[in-house]
């Protein structure tokens, strides 16, 4: 049913319960796992903020990326489950747009990802790619949200 499932990743403890969820469909269902990491140079980018030290960020926001699908890879690969990881590069846009993209062209069965549970004002403030990829995706979608504290 669910063979190929799509993880968004930010390296957060919340999107690493969502990948622990996928890791258990995946058994299941003898599915594959695709986490992705949407870069966002644009979103990182301050208006005084250019040249050199951009690239800087840049390369910082790589890095950070391409370390949470490492991480990542670790625990599909230990709990046996075939994965493949993609580092995409964006400028501009909600990181949700991209995982959307990625959704329709693999193509994925179901999505999987982690949410803060933000609410009100926090949620409208600072918007909420789980919500977007909620309203856009064109297949069912897991949510899972933080250990309460």
């Amino acid at each position: 049913m669910y063979k190929r499932i799509l993880v968004p990743t930010d390296g957060s403890e919340t999107a690493t319960l969502g990948l622990k969820e996928a890791i258990r469909l995946a058994q299941v269902h003898g599915g594959q796992i695709r986490v992705i990491h949407v870069v966002d140079e644009l979103a990182a980018a301050l208006p005084n903020v250019y040249g050199p030290v951009l690239e800087q960020l840049g390369e910082q926001l790589r890095k950070a990326g391409t370390t949470a699908l490492a991480t990542a890879r670790a625990m599909v690969d230990n709990a046996g489950v075939k994965i493949e990881t993609r580092l995409v590069e964006a400028f501009g846009g909600p990181a949700g747009e991209h995982i959307i993209r990625e959704a329709k062209d693999w193509p994925a069965d179901v999505i999987v990802c982690g949410t803060h549970g933000r609410r009100g004002v926090r949620r409208i403030v600072m918007g909420s790619d789980a919500e977007f990829i909620v309203r856009r995706s064109p297949v069912p979608i897991l949510l899972v949200r933080a250990e309460q504290t």
